[in-house]
């Protein structure tokens, strides 16, 4: 717990995690990135993501930091009645707007989609451990990783927590399309005696769709995951964090993929302050 007396001789108890939501909401509102943020106040970008996240306490001198970058006030801060809306005269700029499409709802780019679903099954289709469960897994690291790293989408696809871990929605949508255009084939098999659902692919992915950086992050999650066992890739994706702090059923947040640790991070965020 975070104690700090303020007017009227009060003393005002928050949660860390009370503290972590607010400083998040004020980051958010300002436009700015966890990197940002953890420089201004010269602290590392896994620390601000304990604070944010309610596993760290914050001391006054960080507090005082960060209430003059995010400018508000400490007695405002520790209100009950706490709002950014209220506490902030939030000016759209341009770093502002682009901060709000990076945290925007992702947009499912088709197109892009389909090559990258491509682009991994020409790589992985002839593994007989790539079944459907394997499959979606690829997808999502790849997704994930490159959001994580860029702070851009790769193909905008929405993943749900489900019990067998993320699985991107509308991707039957999808192979109805490919399989009717004769890109993807559909083939049932068996598997060390357990069905087994498995496309093989019918056209080469359009590598124009794909960026550099884009097929880079897909190269390492192929040559990381694609020869684990549907049981083990599974097991693997059920401790990524926002696999793990969504709830069931629910979309799970690209923004989470900020908060993972070692060795599901693709940045060493320690490096980054210095």
């Amino acid at each position: 717990m975070l104690y700090f007396k303020l007017k009227m001789n009060m003393n005002i108890k928050l949660t860390k995690k009370q503290i972590g939501q607010r400083i998040t909401e004020l980051r958010k509102m300002k436009g700015l990135s966890q990197e940002d943020l953890a420089k201004s106040v010269e602290i590392s970008r896994s620390s601000l993501t304990q604070i944010e996240l309610g596993n760290r306490s914050v001391d006054i001198l960080e507090l005082q930091k960060l209430s003059f970058v995010l400018e508000f006030s400490l007695d405002d801060f520790m209100a009950k009645d706490f709002s950014t809306v209220q506490d902030l005269d939030v000016k759209e700029t341009k770093k502002e707007k682009k901060a709000a499409e990076r945290i925007s709802v992702p947009k499912l780019q088709v197109k892009k989609f389909k090559n990258v679903l491509l682009y991994i099954l020409e790589r992985c289709a002839g593994k007989p451990n790539v079944g459907e469960t394997v499959l979606y897994k690829l997808l999502y690291f790849s997704d994930f990783n490159y959001y994580e790293l860029y702070e851009e989408h790769l193909t905008g696809a929405k993943y749900r927590k489900l019990p067998y871990g993320p699985v991107p929605q509308k991707l039957d949508i999808i192979i109805g399309q490919m399989i009717e255009d004769a890109q993807l084939q559909r083939v049932k098999t068996a598997y060390h005696g357990y069905p087994q659902t498995r496309y093989l692919p019918l056209v080469k992915a359009d590598l124009t769709e794909l960026l550099a950086s884009e097929k880079d992050v897909i190269d390492r999650v192929i040559e990381q995951m694609s020869d684990w066992s549907a049981a083990a890739i599974s097991s693997y994706s059920h401790k990524d964090l926002p696999w793990e702090v969504t709830d069931e059923g629910q979309d799970i947040s690209y923004e989470l993929a900020f908060y993972r640790e070692q060795p599901y991070s693709g940045r060493n965020y320690e490096d980054e302050i210095g």
